[in-house]
């Protein structure tokens, strides 16, 4: 009777049932509750009925509205931005906007609009930004004047445009932004410019139109914010053209799907009878390169020199003591001493990051940039067996240094020793060797962010962290820690101001339950692509209202007594975790539920077990943990004859008894 008893038992307890009641796709994404709503490439022809009235952000591309109407988006009053890119529209008829008095922009890209009636823009009292980029325009007079006296860009880029002449009283006092890349403009007349003379710090972009001249005085005594000559074929032509001009920003450069151009020094003379603080001629040639050549760039606060195929800088480079900033990336440097720094007396921002060959630190070939403050030599294949004081000696107020992405670097005890006033320092993907136990960052007390991404660390050496007490960011993604374990020991314990710690894919079995213990300003953790289990959870206890990113770990059962850890707080994310969907995960399910606020990744929150509910969201499933009816007829069964079984056992005893009287 004994095996048939438990056989009851076992069906009563296995009796539970679960289900997934799966909740109807909206038709749009909600981003922000009743504001904000993503309703791309969906093949709609109309607004949604299950759009909100209070919508204020709509993203609507990729649809079909061949005609737009003041009937289309009549409902949502509430519009402030309008993406109606690649919707076929070919038609924007009268008043379409009258009763969007909050829009300030409308995104029309990528249409073939035949027709836009002169008052289609009008009732938005400060439309701000408008984006007619690949519409087929081909004369500035298609676009109608009426309500664009607010307007701050506008975007016309890949259009058909020849002139940039604008109709007489077009509004253009207030634009900031004027966008004509990749059009079809050839010459600039006085004519034309003298159009845009109401406009102030203007930035205007040319990128992309091959401009054969320009008429001499075109640009005489303009201002601008910035100018895009991008791709020009004649610089000389560009730079003649610009004479009497002041502008804070020259962009010269070409692209990657075109050929470097050789360029020679005279052509930059244009430059001395024009006001420019920054200037970029990336992926050019200088094929006469010589301290000459930047006899007008004296005035220039930054300068960019990326790809230019240079091995050298030339030496003897005078007057350019006003640069601030210099980027010499993708360029072919056998050594840092070949830029001679010493040309570049205040320079705060030097780059030489993607350096083409291996880069020789050298020693001491920066230490005439007592200013420098940001340095970046990432890419660059840069190895040194003895780092890194003397390749940044007398950089005293530096404070920032990106060394990532280099060769073995070997540091030395308070390597960093040069450098006192650091914030900020990024060695991630380079490996690192430490000389010693001793922590080669001990006197960067100010340093606020670390990056030790995948530089093969020793995590066992509980001093490498030592003198960091003002770190508030730390990322050691891709280390790996002893058994897989963050013990109570660990390098951890002295980052008391730590903030946001990144420990993915760190192959983490288990966290011990006061790893974190003297972490209690954290705000920020990302233990994702782990091994971990639930119970890790219970070493953020102490913790309160974090970002915790546990997805893509080891995670079935989140045990009920840390469901209280959770609800501390403030965003979760569980995404691409083996969870349980059974009644032993109850607690956690329901609760999760009731708290989906606090959760991200929710579409990738899903069941793994059991087989029926593999891949269903968390969000949709539904547990039966109460006794069935089949259960409550098998327990009254199981009951029944344990009553019976009794009676005959007390039975049994009482005739044994007198038996044996």
């Amino acid at each position: 009777m004994a095996p048939c008893a438990s056989c009851f038992l076992l069906v009563v307890m296995f009796s539970a049932s679960c289900k997934a009641i799966t909740s109807s796709d909206q038709i749009c994404t909600e981003k922000e509750a009743n504001k904000t709503y993503n309703c791309e490439n969906l093949g709609l022809t109309e607004v949604p009925d299950t759009l909100p009235n209070t919508t204020e952000f709509l993203e609507f591309g990729f649809n079909f509205l061949p005609t737009v109407e003041n009937t289309t988006f009549s409902r949502l009053i509430d519009l402030i931005f309008l993406d109606l890119t690649r919707c076929q529209i070919n038609w924007v008829h009268e008043d379409t906007f009258q009763n969007h008095h909050q829009l300030n922009t409308i995104v029309l890209t990528g249409n073939p609009l035949i027709f836009m009636a002169e008052t289609s823009l009008n009732g938005p009292k400060l439309l701000k930004h408008l984006f007619l980029t690949q519409t087929g325009i081909s004369n500035l007079g298609f676009i109608p004047m009426h309500n664009l006296e607010n307007l701050e860009s506008l975007h016309l880029g890949s259009n058909y445009i020849s002139s940039i002449k604008f109709p007489e009283n077009f509004p253009i006092q207030n634009l900031k932004v004027l966008d004509f890349q990749n059009n079809v403009i050839h010459y600039l007349s006085s004519e034309d410019m003298n159009t845009l003379k109401q406009a102030t710090n203007l930035s205007l972009n040319f990128n992309g139109n091959d401009i054969k001249d320009i008429e001499p005085g075109a640009f005489h005594s303009k201002i601008f914010q910035s100018l895009k000559f991008g791709g020009s074929l004649n610089l000389s032509v560009i730079l003649k053209g610009l004479q009497n001009t002041t502008t804070k920003s020259l962009w010269l450069g070409s692209y990657e799907d075109t050929d470097d151009q050789d360029l020679t020094s005279a052509m930059f003379d244009g430059l001395c009878e024009m006001s420019v603080e920054s200037i970029n001629l990336q992926k050019h040639y200088i094929s006469d390169l010589s301290s000459a050549t930047f006899r007008c760039f004296t005035q220039l606060q930054e300068l960019d020199l990326t790809a230019h195929h240079l091995r050298e800088l030339p030496s003897g480079i005078k007057g350019m003591k006003a640069l601030k900033k210099l980027v010499l990336n993708v360029n072919r440097f056998d050594e840092l001493c070949q830029i001679h720094a010493a040309s570049f007396p205040s320079l705060t921002d030097l780059s030489i990051k993607g350096n083409m060959k291996k880069l020789d630190f050298g020693a001491g070939c920066l230490e005439k940039l007592e200013n420098l403050q940001k340095l970046d030599l990432s890419h660059s294949d840069i190895e040194a067996s003895d780092c890194c004081n003397l390749q940044l000696k007398n950089l005293r107020h530096l404070q920032y240094l990106n060394l990532s992405y280099n060769e073995p670097l070997t540091l030395q005890s308070q390597a960093f020793k040069e450098c006192p006033q650091l914030e900020g320092l990024d060695l991630a993907f380079t490996r690192l060797h430490m000389k010693g136990p001793q922590s080669p960052f001990q006197n960067l007390h100010l340093l606020q962010v670390l990056n030790l991404s995948y530089c093969h660390l020793d995590t066992s050496n509980q001093h490498l962290l030592e003198g960091l007490e003002g770190l508030r960011h730390l990322n050691l993604q891709g280390n790996h820690f002893q058994d897989g374990s963050i013990s109570k020991t660990s390098l951890l314990q002295t980052l008391s101001s730590l903030e946001i710690l990144i420990l993915s894919s760190c192959d983490l079995l288990s966290i011990d339950k006061q790893a974190f213990q003297s972490l209690g300003k954290m705000n920020h953790v990302d233990l994702s692509y782990n091994s971990l289990t639930g119970n890790s959870i219970d070493a953020l206890s102490h913790v309160r209202g974090i970002y915790l990113n546990m997805a893509a770990n080891n995670i079935h059962i989140i045990p009920s007594p840390l469901l209280l850890t959770l609800s501390q707080q403030n965003t979760i994310n569980l995404s691409h975790n083996p969870l349980d969907c059974t009644c032993l995960n109850i607690h956690f399910i329901t609760w999760y539920k009731e708290n989906l606020q606090k959760f991200e990744g929710s579409e990738e929150t899903v069941c793994a077990n059991p087989p029926t509910l593999r891949g269903v969201k968390l969000s949709d499933v539904k547990l039966y943990c109460g006794i069935t009816a089949v259960g409550i007829f098998f327990l009254v069964v199981f009951l029944f004859l344990v009553t019976v079984l009794l009676i005959f056992f007390i039975k049994f005893l009482l005739r044994w008894k007198y038996q044996h009287i």
